[in-house]
């Protein structure tokens, strides 16, 4: 018997790794010694930072994987997976450096394998983050036909001065609000459960967009924006609004004795939260700590630093609302939405 009767494909998983290579290219940065085909990655740190702090981050991109392959859409997926990890890393001021991803099928097909990498590997580019590594596994019976699974790793730095950890939050800091491109890469077993309810109403206009492209859509790539205004403004802290949505991801950075209190009315629930909300008739509640909402960022700042800031996010072509402020914290919950 061979390998490929048993069902693993080696000839296909080489292919799939020469037709990757002129768009991992295109990701890589002057510190990467070397290409694809190494046991290990290389990446020159030297010269760059003075004291650096290594910060790293690992996700994938949940059930949302289930959507892409049931409507056959493997191309944005890869931007996900980045999105989900860099953006994390980008909280503490840290630039991402690499990435590494995992991609585990049970049978190899290498369309569907080049269209997901490409996918990374152009998430890395709009992050200014370089895929240096990754593993493609094929593995029979572990997975049902035409079914795959992802996951990402970084590693960015920050010197050690510019660390943010949320210790110069204050009660009064103000919080801004940058938008989302949509539910990003969470809530996606609630979202499947609505649509699949509603019988899967993919060509429903909301607003000039198909209800499915909506769901699609995927994660903004918060890193180049966020690392230009970190150049000139003091921020106190940062979050990135995953899962847990609003009510449990700011408080994260916040410290202990101080709260949240965040005006629901200061931007409008885009359509398509809208039209979740009204098909599977959920709650305030539950909206606000399964789905981002619209806000897939959030700066904490100084009073007197937010109209510098929000001029910025302006200039960069940011949609940013103040959406609420930090408070002391007394014997109620610490996190405020209404």
């Amino acid at each position: 018997m061979t390998y490929r009767e048993a069902g693993v494909d080696i000839d296909a998983g080489n292919e799939v790794v020469e037709r990757i290579k002129p768009l991992v290219r295109r990701s890589f940065r002057p510190e990467v010694m070397g290409g694809l085909g190494g046991f290990g990655a290389l990446f020159d740190l030297s010269g760059k930072y003075k004291e650096p702090v290594l910060v790293s981050g690992t996700d994938g991109v949940g059930t949302k994987l289930k959507l892409a392959q049931q409507l056959n859409r493997h191309d944005t997926i890869g931007i996900d997976l980045v999105g989900m990890c860099v953006n994390d890393v980008l909280v503490q001021g840290a630039e991402p450096l690499f990435f590494l991803d995992y991609f585990a099928t049970g049978k190899l097909d290498v369309e569907t394998t080049v269209a997901v990498v490409g996918g990374i590997a152009k998430g890395c580019e709009l992050s200014g983050c370089a895929l240096i590594g990754g593993e493609t596994a094929e593995m029979p019976d572990m997975y049902p036909p035409g079914e795959y699974d992802l996951a990402g790793f970084t590693v960015g730095a920050v010197e050690k001065s510019k660390l943010l950890d949320g210790a110069k939050v204050r009660a009064g800091d103000l919080l801004i609000g940058i938008a989302s491109s949509g539910p990003h890469s969470n809530g996606y077993s609630l979202i499947r459960r609505i649509y699949d309810r509603a019988g899967r109403p993919g060509d429903l206009d909301l607003g000039g967009v198909k209800l499915v492209d909506a769901l699609m859509a995927p994660t903004r790539l918060y890193v180049k924006p966020v690392l230009e205004l970190l150049k000139t403004h003091d921020m106190h802290a940062m979050a990135h609004i995953t899962g847990g949505g609003l009510t449990e991801n700011i408080i994260r950075v916040v410290p202990d004795g101080l709260g949240l209190r965040i005006d629901a009315s200061a931007w409008t629930l885009p359509p398509v939260f809208d039209w979740l909300q009204r098909e599977g008739a959920v709650e305030n509640s539950e909206m606000w700590r399964t789905f981002n909402c619209g806000i897939g960022f959030v700066l904490v700042v100084a009073p007197g630093e937010a109209a510098a800031v929000e001029a910025d996010l302006a200039r960069l072509q940011l949609p940013n609302w103040r959406i609420g402020e930090v408070t002391r914290a007394g014997d109620a919950e610490r996190v405020s939405i209404g």
